[in-house]
């Protein structure tokens, strides 16, 4: 009985990227429906439209310059993946912008 070569890491690390994408994306939707959170047409959209990329092709993004070669999800599709997250648990926007201000002058 013949055995399976074993794989490069760079293939592990691929698989398990796209195992915890998969898993992220099915949590938050998931999370979303416990708790009676609507979310939008398009935030719907974007949960199946990128499981249905991950799954087919490994990962859902094409351009290289997005994101890490490893990686499953481009940056700012984890970003928006974190904010689903978020809205789906109920948590309030962290980043809120400051306005500039003059600096105080040490004399």
């Amino acid at each position: 009985m013949k055995r399976k070569p074993p794989k490069s890491p760079f293939e592990e690390r691929k698989a398990a990227a796209k195992r915890a994408a998969l898993n992220a994306l099915k949590r938050a939707r998931r999370t979303a429906e416990k708790a009676g959170v609507t979310l939008s047409d398009w935030e719907g959209e974007f949960l199946t439209e990128v499981t249905d990329r991950v799954k087919t092709y490994g990962r859902a993004f094409g351009d290289p310059e997005k994101g890490a070669a490893g990686e499953a999800l481009s940056m700012l599709q984890a970003v928006k993946l974190k904010e689903i997250a978020a809205k789906a648990k109920g948590e309030k926007k962290v980043l809120q912008r400051r306005p500039f201000k003059r600096r105080a002058r040490d004399t």
